[in-house]
């Protein structure tokens, strides 16, 4: 229920028209808004993720922000090269890119320290939904039908009302995004082994001994060649 009335009052303000340009209060809810990058821009899903089974090469976007007006999606592009494009497809499963924004210290609770925006690429099932590629990059915490927190964040609260929001003026400024490994692909990940740090001080050493054994002998042949020359001298 709750979960229906919240979806309701987002589309209800989706449809009040245009906000204006100068930052206003207003009231709100703090909740993660769930998103699908379409066209280049984020779209507010029209369905929950449970009920969402996103396509292979198609991004979703998770924004945690106090909601108001307009929706407030991730501050990040949903750029499914830049996450997913040196992962390896795989055949019988699908590539899902995923975009989560744990938004700024106003849009969390008292003290919060959001992360920057961050991207994953869930390699999973086809049939997987919006809410198992979600679950698939860390823990979720689900309340009465409310995906209320996401890895952590927050660590409580879940669709709480915030009175007199003060939204930023002209939407939220973008943000680049921080890619993460990939979760759930079956492919070795590059590594560089840590063994060779380059020629080290040992190694150019050991580098120079056979001039060194080489040096050593001429000059012990040049000095016994002396000593016999003034013994012969003395004879």
């Amino acid at each position: 229920m709750i979960k229906r009335l919240l979806l309701s009052l987002v589309a209800g303000l989706l449809l009040a028209g245009t906000a204006t340009t100068q930052a206003h209060a207003e009231d709100g809810f703090r909740f993660w808004g769930y998103y699908q990058w379409s066209s280049s821009q984020w779209t507010f899903a029209q369905k929950g993720p449970d009920a969402v089974v996103p396509a292979d090469g198609s991004v979703e976007g998770w924004r945690y922000a106090v909601g108001g007006v307009k929706p407030r999606p991730p501050r990040a592009k949903g750029d499914f090269e830049a996450i997913c494009g040196d992962v390896p497809a795989e055949t019988g499963k699908k590539r899902v890119a995923i975009v989560v924004d744990q938004g700024t210290p106003d849009d969390g609770p008292a003290g919060a320290q959001p992360a920057e925006p961050y991207g994953t690429c869930v390699v999973t099932q086809p049939e997987s939904t919006g809410a198992q590629v979600l679950a698939a990059i860390g823990p979720t915490r689900v309340e009465k039908g409310l995906t209320c927190g996401i890895n952590g964040y927050p660590a409580t609260g879940c669709g709480g009302a915030v009175k007199d929001i003060k939204l930023p003026d002209g939407g939220d400024p973008s943000k680049l995004l921080v890619i993460k490994d990939p979760v759930g692909s079956s492919a070795p990940k590059p590594q560089v082994s840590g063994d060779y740090q380059g020629p080290t001080k040992v190694e150019e050493d050991t580098n120079w001994t056979p001039y060194v054994v080489v040096v050593v002998i001429i000059a012990g042949l040049i000095a016994g060649g002396v000593l016999l020359v003034r013994r012969r001298s003395r004879a």
